[in-house]
């Protein structure tokens, strides 16, 4: 199974026209500096929602829930999705 953040990897790779590829970005790298745009942030949000099955509440639309995989992966966790990668650490 691949975690949340593998998943928002995959989600950016396809939608956020980043200058790297998001498989070499630590968890913390700012989005915005690889090349996130506002236009980038839209097709990012619609992405991660049709990836998890969920909508983001207005709350978590801000440019600083965008600008890392941490961050985002922190916004899809706040929605419920439970991480796989910790939920077997836990075990």
């Amino acid at each position: 199974m691949s975690s949340i953040a593998d998943t928002i990897r995959g989600v950016l790779n396809d939608v956020a026209r980043l200058t790297a590829d998001a498989s070499t970005l630590s968890d913390d790298d700012d989005l915005y500096q690889r090349g996130l745009t506002s236009h980038g942030t839209v097709n990012v949000l619609m992405g991660i929602e049709d990836a998890f099955d969920i909508e983001l509440p207005d709350s978590l639309l801000r440019r600083d829930t965008f600008a890392s995989i941490s961050a985002l992966r922190d916004a899809v966790v706040s929605c419920g999705v439970e991480d796989d990668e910790s939920a077997q650490t836990a075990s």
